[in-house]
């Protein structure tokens, strides 16, 4: 069994979790979050906290999903209180970003800008035309934005030039020698 999945996830203040059937609705002070859920996986709400656990104490995919299952509720929980956030960095001579209403245009050295229209649920704020920060309450949404973002000019390991998040680190490769 799972251990992380074994952990109550507790419920804030603030915060209404219900369930019917294999939905699970998280609604709280930033928005509201729902998931379907796997019926290998048996989720319980007392007051003030959620319990998972497998279906049947024999089931393998419910032991499998019961971990899963239990960091997506609790992901979804985090993001109705906190929220989610991902920053990324931009850099290169004339590489900028900038915030067109919901679309986000990015000057990345091709001949034409690149025009991303942002998803539902996603705010993006752009500092300094060099930092673009990704916020919203679904974990997966955020980090798939961020990713698509990143997709657009992914830094290459020669100067470094490109998008990567602020906390990534480049390997860079030494350039061409002279001859001796």
């Amino acid at each position: 069994m799972s251990r992380i999945g074994k952990k109550p996830i507790v419920i804030p203040a603030g915060v209404e979790v219900t369930l019917s059937g294999a939905a699970i609705r998280v609604k709280g002070p930033k928005g509201h979050l729902e998931r379907t859920i796997s019926t290998d996986v048996d989720v319980k709400v007392d007051s003030g906290s959620i319990h998972v656990s497998p279906l049947a104490e024999g089931n393998k995919q419910g032991g499998a999903l019961q971990g899963l299952t239990r960091t997506l509720i609790a992901n979804m929980v985090d993001g109705v209180t906190k929220g989610f956030e991902r920053v990324l960095e931009i850099n290169g001579v004339g590489y900028r970003a900038e915030l067109k209403g919901k679309m986000l245009s990015l000057a990345l050295g091709y001949s034409h800008p690149v025009e991303y229209p942002l998803p539902e649920g996603i705010t993006v704020e752009v500092e300094k035309q060099t930092k673009v920060t990704v916020k919203g309450i679904d974990k997966q949404l955020v980090g798939a934005t961020a990713a698509k973002i990143r997709s657009f000019r992914g830094p290459e390991p020669y100067k470094g030039k490109g998008i990567k998040y602020a906390d990534e680190r480049i390997l860079r490769k030494a350039g061409k020698t002279g001859k001796k």
